[in-house]
């Protein structure tokens, strides 16, 4: 069975390209939010089995979303994506429960062996 996944990214841009990336290996993209506070409603919406997180993003940054979705689902899996490799982030997705952080911008096969990692 194809994993669902949840792409968050205020870029549509990024998100195209994620989506893209997945998608030609054989994952589903359940669906798509620009920031996090619709991130959280899509998750809670779709359960899919990967949510792939921006950190940066307008209303609500990936951070606090990666928060709110461990609170209302211990066993969410969570990849952090960021432009800002600053390793205080990278310890605070990690701490916050994210599973993997990928530094953008990435490669397609640095994005599979995380989702790999993560889902299967």
């Amino acid at each position: 069975m194809a994993k669902n996944i949840l792409i968050c990214d205020d870029a549509a841009f990024m998100r195209m390209m994620i989506k893209d990336i997945l998608t030609k290996n054989g994952y589903n993209v359940a669906g798509e939010a620009e920031n996090g506070l619709k991130a959280v409603e899509k998750y809670n919406e779709l359960k899919p089995d990967l949510v792939m997180m921006d950190i940066t993003m307008p209303e609500m940054d990936g951070i606090e979303a990666l928060k709110k979705i461990k609170a209302s689902d211990p066993n969410a899996t969570v990849i952090m994506c960021s432009a800002m490799g600053q390793q205080a982030m990278v310890i605070e997705s990690i701490q916050s429960g994210a599973k993997d952080f990928i530094v953008k911008p990435f490669q397609a096969d640095r994005v599979l062996e995380a989702v790999k990692k993560v889902v299967g």
